[in-house]
């Protein structure tokens, strides 16, 4: 009898044990992996959750907002204590959320606004912002003349906050009946593919007559730079972009694409880690300030509030890419000035 108790206290003990053992997960849903920066925050994700111990699982939805509602769910099962969410849609995702906060599982809104009053959080940069610094970076350039505006995918509501910002610089030289809009596209997916078909269909109903692009990220902006060069327009004509990628910055320095928006993802990064885990322990989270859905969608139909956090975005453009970008390392020295001549090259750091 003796032996019972002892053999059923050692098995409790290794259960006990094992139980312990297994770490906390959270999930994370990306809507792709095709936007150059999503795979990179993916890795880092995972990297900065193991220092802390937890698990990060990652799914990724090949931009199908449905498959994303699946995956979220799928989380839920696996056993998530609290999910990251990159929405494909954010209006669609709201269900998911709704759905998992119901189960108790917080989710937390990465960079895009998912449309749920029911979020944890939303952590993004002042995207409003954003617009404003490209509407600014290309009639610092240019501003009288025809004017081409690239919105982002139409599911993105950061799309939207883009345009916000972008109008309240070119509205009032709109107003004066110094710029003409020609053309005013979004751009699905955000799709550097989509976005040259775009360009190439404008430039030929303005017979090439245009004169500056307001393109909301670096994709859309090489895309349509693309069907620019096709027509000897690369680097005559201002493109703004956004989040100062490898490519976009290789392209300012080579004088094609006019500005990018610096947007430190390492600061957004480990803030989404550690409110996840935060979360999945139970705790509360600090320093979030409430906005109303409505404000943040520019919808008044939305009703709730969602508590967000924002961080600053810096333009970038040939004056200041080498001090924001290359001393900071946020991309490397070789990939940006790989094509440029030796002699014609600042200092490696």
């Amino acid at each position: 009898m003796k032996k019972l108790v002892l053999l059923a206290m050692a098995m409790l003990l290794i259960q006990s044990v094992a139980f312990a053992a297994d770490p906390i997960k959270i999930g994370v849903s990306f809507s792709d992996f095709e936007t150059e920066r999503w795979p990179v925050e993916a890795e880092l994700m995972k990297k900065l959750a193991a220092e802390q111990g937890v698990e990060v699982v990652v799914q990724v939805a090949n931009h199908d907002a449905k498959l994303q509602n699946d995956q979220i769910e799928n989380l839920a099962l696996q056993g998530v204590k609290a999910i990251v969410i990159i929405a494909e849609d954010g209006a669609a995702a709201a269900s998911a959320v709704d759905a998992a906060a119901s189960q108790g599982i917080p989710c937390i809104a990465y960079d895009r606004l998912i449309k749920s009053a029911n979020l944890a959080a939303y952590i993004s940069f002042d995207n409003v912002a954003v617009g404003r610094a490209q509407g600014q970076g290309v009639i610092n350039k240019v501003n009288k003349g025809k004017f081409v505006l690239l919105g982002g995918s139409p599911t993105d509501n950061n799309a939207i906050l883009f345009r916000k910002g972008q109008m309240e610089v070119l509205q009032p030289l709109i107003d004066k009946g110094d710029i003409k809009v020609v053309a005013d596209q979004w751009v699905e997916n955000w799709a550097p593919a989509n976005a040259t078909k775009l360009m190439e269909n404008i430039l030929t109903a303005q017979g090439n007559a245009i004169d500056a692009v307001v393109a909301s990220n670096d994709g859309t902006a090489l895309g349509a730079l693309q069907a620019m060069k096709a027509q000897g327009l690369a680097g005559k004509v201002p493109i703004s972009g956004q989040d100062a990628t490898a490519a976009g910055c290789k392209s300012i320095v080579e004088g094609e694409l006019t500005m990018t928006v610096y947007k430190d993802v390492r600061l957004l990064t480990p803030m989404a880690i550690d409110m996840a885990v935060k979360l999945a322990k139970g705790e509360k989270l600090e320093g979030l300030e409430m906005f109303k859905l409505a404000d943040l969608t520019l919808d008044d139909k939305l009703q709730g509030d969602v508590p967000c956090k924002f961080l600053k975005v810096v333009s970038v453009d040939q004056s200041n890419v080498y001090d924001e970008i290359i001393k900071s390392g946020f991309q490397p020295y070789d990939e940006v000035y790989k094509d440029i001549p030796a002699d014609k090259r600042p200092p490696k750091p």
